[in-house]
Formats: C-alpha cells, sequence, structure tokens
C-alpha cells in the first residue's frame, strides 16, 4: 500500500448479493435493517460508485421495510431516483437462457421480480432461500 489509502476489495455481485442475503437470515429482518442503516453502507457504495450493490442494498432494506410494515427511510431518496441502465439478473437466469438459447427464464424471472429491486432494474425474486 502507498501512503495511508486503503486497498478497496470489490467481490462479485453475485457474492455480494448472496452475503447480503445471508445476512438477512442471520441477523433477522429488523436488526438487517438496523444494521444497513446504522454502518451507512448504501451512501459508501454510492460514494465509491459501486452502483448495483448500492441499489441491491436498498432494495432490500426497502423490501424488508414493506415486509414488516415499516416506513421508508427518507435518507436515501436522491438513491432512489436512480436505477441501473440495464436489467441485472441473477447469473443462473442468464445461463439458463443461453444454454437454452431463448430469453424464458429472463421473462420469467422479470414477471416473479420483487417490485422493490425491479424499481432499480434488479431482477430478484428470492431473497429468502439461501442456505
Amino acid at each position: 500500500m502507498k501512503g495511508s489509502a486503503e486497498m478497496e476489495y470489490r467481490s462479485t455481485l453475485d457474492s455480494s448479493k448472496s452475503n447480503v442475503c445471508h445476512q438477512v437470515k442471520d441477523m433477522g429482518d429488523i436488526d438487517f435493517i438496523i444494521h444497513a442503516l446504522e454502518t451507512d453502507q448504501i451512501r459508501k457504495y454510492f460514494d465509491r460508485k459501486w452502483y448495483p450493490e448500492c441499489l441491491y442494498l436498498l432494495a432490500m432494506v426497502d423490501y424488508l421495510s414493506r415486509e414488516n410494515s415499516l416506513l421508508l427511510c427518507r435518507e436515501y431518496d436522491d438513491i432512489r431516483m436512480n436505477r441501473l441502465a440495464e436489467p441485472l439478473f441473477p447469473l443462473s437466469v442468464v445461463m439458463a437462457d443461453a444454454v437454452m438459447k431463448n430469453s424464458r427464464w429472463k421473462a420469467e424471472s422479470i414477471r416473479d421480480a420483487i417490485p422493490e429491486f425491479m424499481r432499480f432494474n434488479i431482477v430478484e425474486g428470492d431473497v429468502r432461500n439461501v442456505f
């Protein structure tokens, strides 16, 4: 390392998404929301320009807030005005369509996607099915 700057490590997006889902499972919805808001990780990702990670985490917080009848944290309203330019599909969906040489899985994934994720052009249908 040069100087006092820390090296930033950015894991793959699929790994990042998996980590978020596992945290939700391990911590529970409310504790996860509290942790995400207290650490301000959403803003940190946004400031780094790590938009997929930022929007995925914000979508998760918004989704869990709705599921638990909580008000949205207004601190991130400026970020909520953004969305990814292209739809972000799970790797398994992309691979299935590539193998089958069609877009059936993408179409089904969009149909079944969680609205809070689709708002940011992220196609996510099941955040609770983690092992």
